[in-house]
C-alpha cells in the first residue's frame, strides 16, 4: 500500500513535508504517526502503511532535525493536525502514535492539541512527559521500556502504561543489525495493545467473528482456495506449529492450500466449537477437530500413510486481523494425542492420552489426573 507525500503550511519555517497513506475502503479515521529521531525513513513509512491497512488516514510528518531538535513548535503541531483534518479521505476521529522523540510529541499531542487518543513507544524526556500527565484528558497508552517505570500514574484511569522488562528503547523497530534492540514478542504485543485503544478511541471496528466463519467456511465447507485467499492480507502467513506446516507470503500459502490443505482434509472432517475469544486485532477459537485418517494429510500427518482410523484432538487457533483481512494464523494442538489415537504411538509409560483429550474438553466433570502416579499419594491430605 503505496502512500503519496504532501507539503503542509506551516505556522512558523518552510513548509512541512509529509506522508500520507490512504486505507483501501477510501476513508477513515485520521492517526498522525511521529517518528523517532531516525527521521522518516522506512520504519516510519512502513508503520504508516500498515496503520492504513488497519484502516486508518495516516500522515507522517517529516520533522527529522527540525522539531526534533531545539524543541517543540506547538503551533506547528496544530498545524500537521488540522491538514490531517482536512484530508478529503478522513472521517471521524484523530489520534497519534509517537516512537521515541515522536512518543514525546505525542504526549504533548495529548496535553495541548485537539486529538481524541495518543499512544508513546518509549517516549524521550520521561521527567517531561510526566509532567505532563496533569493535563492530558484523551485516552493514552504508554509503552516503557523496564528503565522507564514510574509510580505517576495513579488517578489517570484514561491512561494506560506496559513496561516491557528486559527491553531497551527502539525495541519496536526491526532489526536493522546484530545490536539492536529490536524485540520481536514486545514489538507484537505493544502493536495489539496499541491498536485495542485505537479501535475503541476511533474505530473502525470490524466483525472479526464473521470474517473468520467465512475463511473457515471455504476451507472446509466448500474448499474453494480461490475463494480463500481473498479473506487474507497480500502477503499472510499460517503456521500449524506442531508440523511447522503451511506457508509465508501469497504464492506459498496458496500452494499449500490447494495442494496440501483444503484438499487434503478427510471427507468426514468436522470442527467443534468450545470457545472463542475476540480482540481488537486476532481472535482465539478453541475446538475440536475430528476426521477419519482415510488419507494422507499433509498438514496434520506428514508422511503417515492412511490408518483409517477416526481420531479427535483438540486446536487452538489464534488468529490475526489486519483491517478487515486475515494476516496470520498459529494452530495448536497435541500431535502426541493424534498418534496415540491412530494407532503409530504406544502410550504406555508415557504421560501421553488419546481421544480422551477432546472427551475432557468437552465434559470436565470426567476424572483429572488419570496420568499421574502419584496422585493417589495427596488423597486425604490436608489442602
Amino acid at each position: 500500500m503505496a502512500g503519496t507525500f504532501i507539503d503542509i503550511a506551516a505556522r512558523e519555517g518552510g513548509p512541512i513535508r509529509a506522508y500520507v497513506t490512504r486505507p483501501a475502503q477510501g476513508s477513515g479515521p485520521g492517526l498522525l504517526l511521529l517518528h523517532d529521531a531516525a527521521g522518516l525513513d522506512d520504519f516510519a513509512q512502513s508503520t504508516a502503511d500498515r496503520f492504513a491497512e488497519e484502516g486508518y488516514v495516516v500522515l507522517a510528518p517529516d520533522l527529522a532535525g527540525r522539531e526534533l531538535r531545539g524543541g517543540v513548535s506547538m503551533e506547528n503541531l496544530a498545524a500537521i493536525i488540522e491538514a490531517l483534518r482536512a484530508l478529503p479521505e478522513h472521517a471521524g476521529k484523530v489520534g497519534a502514535v509517537g516512537f521515541g522523540a515522536g512518543g514525546r510529541l505525542a504526549v504533548q499531542a495529548a496535553a495541548n492539541a485537539d486529538i481524541d487518543c495518543a499512544v508513546a513507544y518509549y517516549p524521550d524526556d520521561l521527567a517531561a512527559c510526566l509532567d505532563d500527565l496533569r493535563t492530558i484528558r484523551c485516552p493514552m497508552v504508554f509503552h516503557f521500556t523496564g528503565t522507564q517505570a514510574s509510580d505517576a500514574f495513579a488517578g489517570k484511569p484514561q491512561i494506560q502504561r506496559y513496561i516491557y522488562s528486559g527491553c531497551a528503547s527502539g525495541f519496536a523497530v526491526p532489526a536493522a543489525s546484530a545490536d539492536s534492540p529490536y524485540d520481536k514478542p514486545a514489538a507484537l504485543m505493544a502493536y495489539s495493545r496499541t491498536l485495542g485503544l485505537l479501535r475503541e478511541v476511533l474505530g473502525p471496528v470490524y466483525d472479526l467473528d464473521r470474517l473468520w466463519e467465512q475463511h473457515c467456511y471455504f476451507e472446509f465447507a466448500t474448499r474453494d482456495v480461490d475463494a480463500v485467499m481473498p479473506t487474507m492480507v497480500a502477503e499472510p502467513y499460517v503456521n500449524h506449529v506442531p508440523t511447522m506446516t503451511g506457508g509465508v507470503g501469497y504464492d506459498e500459502l496458496k500452494r499449500f492450500y490447494r495442494y496440501h490443505f483444503v484438499h487434503s482434509n478427510p471427507a468426514d472432517t468436522k470442527l467443534i466449537p468450545v470457545s472463542r475469544t475476540i480482540g481488537a486485532d486476532r481472535i482465539v477459537d478453541e475446538f475440536v477437530f475430528c476426521a477419519t485418517h482415510d488419507r494422507e494429510i499433509d498438514w496434520l500427518l506428514p508422511g503417515l500413510a492412511p490408518t483409517g482410523r477416526y481420531f479427535e484432538v483438540p486446536m487452538l487457533a489464534v488468529v490475526r486481523f489486519r483491517g478487515d483481512k486475515l494476516y496470520n494464523e498459529h494452530i495448536y494442538w497435541d500431535q502426541a494425542s493424534v498418534l496415540v489415537q491412530i494407532g503409530v504411538l504406544d502410550p504406555t509409560g508415557l504421560p501421553v492420552a488419546g481421544r480422551e483429550t477432546a472427551r475432557k474438553m468437552i465434559d470436565e466433570t470426567l476424572p483429572s489426573n488419570t496420568l499421574m502416579r502419584n496422585w493417589a499419594s495427596s488423597e486425604g491430605k490436608p489442602v
